[in-house]
């Protein structure tokens, strides 16, 4: 039976190595950094960018987390000795361009090379969001972003209670909501933010009493205001993305003019009876809601749900929608509603894609930001007088 050095040796011969030197010039060039160490010794300082995944873990997990076979991979440990082994395995597994680099992190930190303390996950949060860590296109990192992302919901109703819900549960470290009414019994059937017991109570307060009892990583902020050209601006400011879920044609409008001028996506979502849309208004690369709707049309032609009646589901299914488009947003992930209409009819279960397009000549994208008046849309939205 050979001895451990007998191994490491024969392992080392059939394995290609590297000095840190030559580690960091293949870093340079993308390889992948691959740490095999324990999650102690990662948490106390690691290569920047580097996937961690501990030897013990390697053959289980490195097929998820490193998807091209013949991606080139430097993979390290604290000395060289467990990445040796590591390369080799990972040669076994189909991966065709793997080094181990020799002296691992203990020497590149000696060498004064770059490192950071890497801000990793509590063991609490791990738990949490595991189901999260097991896809590779979110994993650490991408938790890590949605806990220090920033949404903003207008509106603690329909559609703003089942996006809240997710995007609270998913982690989502910032959560603010506008909303200025109060909840009313009429609202727990299709709200479901509110119960019983909160009737009477600012919709803000009780949104904020139901996240937080979610997860308590998450920061709800409360915006108890009537969103205006006053503080439209003042509201967004700091925020990634806006969720609208809106019921009125001036507020829409207002949106629209203030992400603009701040370059923030807006994750848009209505409801009427039985149907529902969903899109995602990304300013300057897809189309802006104005590109689809020029002018406000009078009230007449645009009932609320309050006058027309919603089925209480259906802002279950359109704001789900709209917290996995926001997700989308925050982690880069998979093709936006951006540039699409996604409209869902619940009468026959169906849904359908619309293509749509920027205007050219758009009276609201078309213009230099800063030429864009952030104004109030009521006076174009009230009834026209009975003659």
């Amino acid at each position: 039976m050979p001895s451990f050095r007998e191994l490491l040796s024969s392992t080392k011969e059939r394995i290609r190595e590297v000095d840190t030197a030559g580690a960091e010039e293949a870093i340079g060039r993308g390889a992948v950094v691959l740490d095999v160490r324990e999650p102690d010794e990662y948490e106390q300082g690691a290569l920047p960018g580097a996937v961690h995944i501990p030897r013990g873990h390697l053959e289980s997990q490195i097929e998820n987390r490193v998807l091209d076979r013949d991606a080139p991979i430097v993979v390290h440990c604290a000395g060289g000795t467990r990445s040796a082994f590591a390369a080799e395995t990972l040669t076994q597994l189909g991966y065709t361009d793997v080094v181990s680099m020799a002296g691992g992190f203990n020497k590149w930190k000696d060498e004064g090379r770059t490192w950071s303390v890497p801000r990793v996950l509590s063991a609490e949060q791990r738990n949490r969001y595991q189901r999260h860590l097991l896809l590779p296109e979110v994993g650490a990192a991408g938790q890590q972003r949605l806990l220090d992302a920033k949404v903003l919901l207008l509106g603690a109703g329909g559609l703003g209670s089942p996006a809240a819900l997710y995007l609270a549960a998913a982690g989502v470290g910032t959560v603010g909501i506008v909303d200025m009414d109060v909840v009313d019994e009429s609202n727990l059937q299709r709200q479901i933010l509110h119960n019983l017991d909160r009737i009477g109570e600012r919709k803000v307060d009780s949104a904020k009493k139901t996240l937080t009892a979610i997860n308590p990583d998450v920061d709800v902020v409360a915006h108890d205001v009537r969103l205006g050209a006053d503080n439209v601006l003042d509201v967004f400011r700091g925020y990634d993305v806006i969720v609208d879920g809106t019921d009125n044609f001036p507020t829409r409008y207002l949106v629209n003019d203030a992400s603009l001028k701040l370059r923030i996506p807006v994750v848009h979502g209505s409801i009427f009876r039985f149907e529902g849309q969903a899109t995602v208004f990304y300013p300057y690369v897809g189309p802006c809601y104005r590109c689809l709707f020029p002018q406000p049309p009078p009230a007449e032609l645009a009932p609320s749900c309050s006058e027309a009646g919603v089925l209480g589901v259906l802002p279950g299914i359109i704001g789900s929608i709209q917290a996995m488009e926001a997700i989308k947003l925050l982690l880069d992930l998979g093709e936006t509603l951006t540039g699409r209409i996604l409209t869902y009819d619940a009468m026959d279960e169906s849904f359908r894609t619309l293509r749509s397009r920027r205007d050219e000549h758009c009276p609201a994208c078309s213009i230099d930001p800063d030429d864009l008046v952030i104004a109030e849309y009521d006076e174009l939205c009230m009834p026209h007088p009975q003659s």
